[in-house]
């Protein structure tokens, strides 16, 4: 999920901004290298896109939004409570596709199986959270990892073909949910940049 500590003015917001995006779940070097080369064709179409740098592509658990200071180690606190109640499983990846619709695509994603270690601890995300002030999204949870997102002012007429050529691409992984990482989120004039300030293991007792 997603934690973003006292955004500065709009006028000030470049060059950069710093977020938190956090309670994500990371892939291996290994398995981002191949989802990267087998979503190539779709990064070398003329498809208005921004595409995301490989080193970025996780599978988000919650958006917070703005969180002031003071709040981050109770945050901090919820991330150790929550890992240490789960235990190490695996997420299958399978196939490309695009919320609302691949013919109008506004993010392009990887698919990530629903299976229920990873239901399970998007809810004890929520049921963490919500104490400190998070309201739960009511929305059904969709566990994908976002590989673009579509530039401002594109339309659906620029994406003939897109969906068809979404389909066809083969891409069968696997996510290791093995951590649960806190990123923290410098938004630059390039892009996002993260870092990672805590990450610890499933099932490692609550510090």
């Amino acid at each position: 999920f997603f934690l973003m500590i006292r955004r500065p003015p709009r006028s000030t917001l470049f060059p950069y901004t710093t977020l938190f995006r956090s309670f994500a779940l990371e892939l291996s070097p290994d398995e981002r290298e191949r989802l990267y080369r087998a979503a190539a064709p779709l990064r070398e179409g003329a498809w208005p896109v921004r595409w995301v740098a490989p080193e970025t592509i996780h599978l988000t658990l919650k958006f917070l939004g703005e969180v002031p200071d003071g709040r981050v180690d109770a945050v901090r606190a919820a991330l150790a409570a929550v890992a240490a109640r789960a235990r190490p499983f695996a997420v299958p990846l399978d196939g490309f596709g695009a919320f609302p619709d691949p013919r109008n695509p506004r993010v392009v994603w990887a698919g990530a199986a629903a299976v229920p270690p990873l239901v399970r601890l998007q809810a004890e995300v929520e049921a963490e959270l919500e104490p400190l002030g998070f309201p739960r999204d009511r929305r059904p949870f969709r566990p994908h990892l976002t590989l673009g997102r579509a530039r401002d002012g594109a339309r659906a007429r620029d994406f003939a073909g897109f969906a068809a050529l979404l389909a066809s691409l083969p891409y069968h992984g696997t996510l290791r949910a093995e951590a649960v990482t806190l990123l923290r989120s410098t938004l630059t004039p390039a892009g996002a940049r993260y870092d990672a300030v805590g990450a610890p293991p499933l099932g490692a007792p609550d510090a």
